[in-house]
């Protein structure tokens, strides 16, 4: 059974930063790839950051150059390092795994997903 726990989300001033985990059990990351997602209030869940197993990764416009998706396969713990946070940052964030080839950002392509660990970012 797959299971994705997220932590270390939190509240920080615009610039501030935050490294989210996500402790993944029940996979390997040789069959998946990982992602991290937001969904803030009345918008649709959005794909932030992906990684594949051979350490590709993908983006979204908006957090590159600010946020970092790395995975310790040790620790079957996927990150997200996020810096220079803005209030348009603000989310619910989520991880996931996909099967198959990736590494994607559609929330379509994944097949299990964490319980969300709230961003908040006050300006």
């Amino acid at each position: 059974q797959v299971q994705l726990v997220e932590s270390g989300g939190g509240s920080v001033q615009s610039g501030g930063s935050l490294r989210l985990s996500c402790a993944a059990s029940g996979l390997t990351y040789d069959n998946y790839y990982m992602g991290w997602f937001r969904q803030a209030p009345g918008r649709e869940r959005e794909g932030v950051a992906a990684i594949d197993s051979d350490g590709n990764t993908n983006y979204k416009d908006s957090v590159k150059g600010r946020f970092t998706i790395s995975q310790d396969n040790a620790k079957n713990t996927l990150y997200l390092e996020m810096n220079s946070l803005k209030p348009e940052d603000s989310a619910m964030y989520y991880c996931a795994a996909a099967r198959g080839r990736g590494p994607r950002l559609a929330t379509w392509f994944y097949n299990y997903w964490g319980q969300g660990t709230q961003v908040t970012i006050s300006s």
